[in-house]
């Protein structure tokens, strides 16, 4: 049973290729996604294999590696857990102010089920209630006017790729977008270059129709045409032209990372062990908050760019 757990938000610096390995449709190397939703995801075995390889090597920390994340022979599972990582915040080119954030009531409810289980309802700066209305039709809620087009008032226009949204500015959207500014958006304090980023997410998120999200989802994607060319000639080589599928940079996602006890059967390491189970699984948390930089590579193609995401860590069950 799991005794800990946070929320990890991963922010995408450039594009992000978590690849399926193969695809049946018109892009021959598709993302991974959820199978009822068609939501783009990160897998939480990608997740824990980037945690782990951006966590420090050596001897002794080896051994604390294996306790954390399992030994490479399988002699016992590792003490912590990642989740899928989920997407919930989607940019999209807009008429008006470049693009716009967006999710839907669903993306938030999903959201908000995983945020309540840890917490992250309680404190200073709570997790927002959810809006009164699901949007539907061409109607959508946002949280300023910073990408309506003419607006009057706190009503408006938004258009977003080919399609228009006639647009409300709502409190609650107004709320979550700055819960997310201020608690999964990286910390002005760690990440004072995003301090742009902060102020402009306030103004600038859109809660869609459900229908809406999904086909932005699904069709808004990034899909690059990439060759490999012969050494001497420079042509492109027989059958070295394909297409490739990418999550935009600047999207949002998040994965529940749970903690349980190290089960690792011999001597533990030092500074992970403690006679409470529940403080032991802190420990591993709080290991691997500390020792994974906040910005890492993430899913495929590094040596061209991809996957440069930004990590920031919040909350947890006490």
């Amino acid at each position: 049973m799991f005794l800990k757990s946070r929320m990890l938000f991963i922010y995408t610096e450039t594009p992000l290729h978590a690849g399926t390995g193969t695809g049946l449709g018109a892009v021959d190397l598709p993302i991974q996604r959820e199978r009822a939703t068609g939501y783009p995801i990160v897998q939480a075995s990608g997740i824990k294999g980037a945690l782990r390889s951006e966590s420090p090597d050596g001897d002794e920390k080896d051994a604390v590696k294996d306790a954390v994340f399992g030994p490479k022979n399988a002699e016992h599972a590792g003490a912590l857990s990642p989740g899928d990582g989920r997407i919930l915040l989607f940019p999209v080119r807009s008429l008006s102010g470049v693009f716009a954030w967006t999710t839907s009531y669903d993306a938030l409810a999903r959201f908000r089920r995983d945020a309540v289980a840890m917490g992250l309802d309680q404190g200073q700066n709570p997790v927002p209630e959810l809006p009164a209305d699901n949007p539907k039709g061409n109607d959508a809620l946002a949280s300023g006017t910073r990408v309506l087009v003419n607006p009057q008032g706190d009503k408006g226009t938004a258009v977003l790729e080919e399609f228009a949204f006639q647009c409300t500015v709502d409190e609650k959207a107004t709320a979550w977008a700055q819960w997310l500014a201020q608690e999964a958006l990286p910390s002005q304090a760690s990440a004072p270059e995003y301090t742009p980023w902060i102020e402009r997410l306030e103004d600038s998120l859109l809660i869609l129709p459900e229908d809406a999200f999904r086909d932005f989802l699904l069709h808004a994607t990034e899909v690059v045409t990439r060759v490999r060319l012969e050494p001497d000639s420079k042509t492109v080589a027989s059958g070295a032209l394909w297409t490739q599928e990418h999550l935009p940079g600047d999207s949002l996602l998040y994965a529940p990372v749970h903690a349980t006890r190290l089960r690792i059967r011999r001597r533990k390491p030092s500074e992970l062990a403690d006679d409470d189970p529940r403080q032991e699984a802190n420990k591993v948390l709080g290991w691997v908050e500390e020792k994974v930089p906040q910005r890492i590579q993430l899913g495929g193609d590094e040596t061209v760019g991809r996957g440069i995401v930004r990590l920031r860590w919040n909350g947890g069950t006490q």
